[in-house]
């Protein structure tokens, strides 16, 4: 079963049913809702996002299938290496997440508009076209 986070921008394009990409996006959404995969929306990346489309993270909560991650110490640590790297804020998060870790060895898929954006951190970062 494959595992995705929700960068800020295909949240966005899942949130504005008039993005060019919200039809790939919601086909996550889809998957996840029948049990095909998981889909994981970091709140840091949902309240950078919130902050260009206001409505975005109440309407992302509200999605049955999506599962909030909380920023936590870990991922702020995490973060303030990344910044000093010249990452955005809303990149950080998505990074942190989709990141090897102990609960997921192999990382998972970042689900980005933007995927050369995290060329070099060591997250799989993919568009939901491919």
């Amino acid at each position: 079963m494959r595992q995705h986070h929700l960068g800020h921008t295909t949240a966005a394009a899942l949130y504005d049913p008039k993005d060019p990409f919200n039809e790939a996006v919601a086909a996550f959404y889809v998957q996840a809702s029948g049990g095909l995969g998981t889909l994981y929306a970091p709140v840091l990346s949902l309240t950078a996002g919130d902050a260009e489309r206001p409505g975005l993270l109440g309407y992302v909560k509200g999605l049955r299938f999506i599962r909030i991650e909380a920023f936590d110490t870990d991922a702020a640590v995490t973060a303030t290496e990344l910044l000093r790297f010249g990452h955005s804020w809303a990149a950080v998060h998505a990074i942190h997440a989709a990141r090897p870790c102990p609960a997921f060895p192999t990382g998972r898929f970042l689900l980005t508009l933007t995927p050369k954006a995290y060329a070099g951190t060591g997250v799989q970062a993919v568009h939901p076209d491919q």
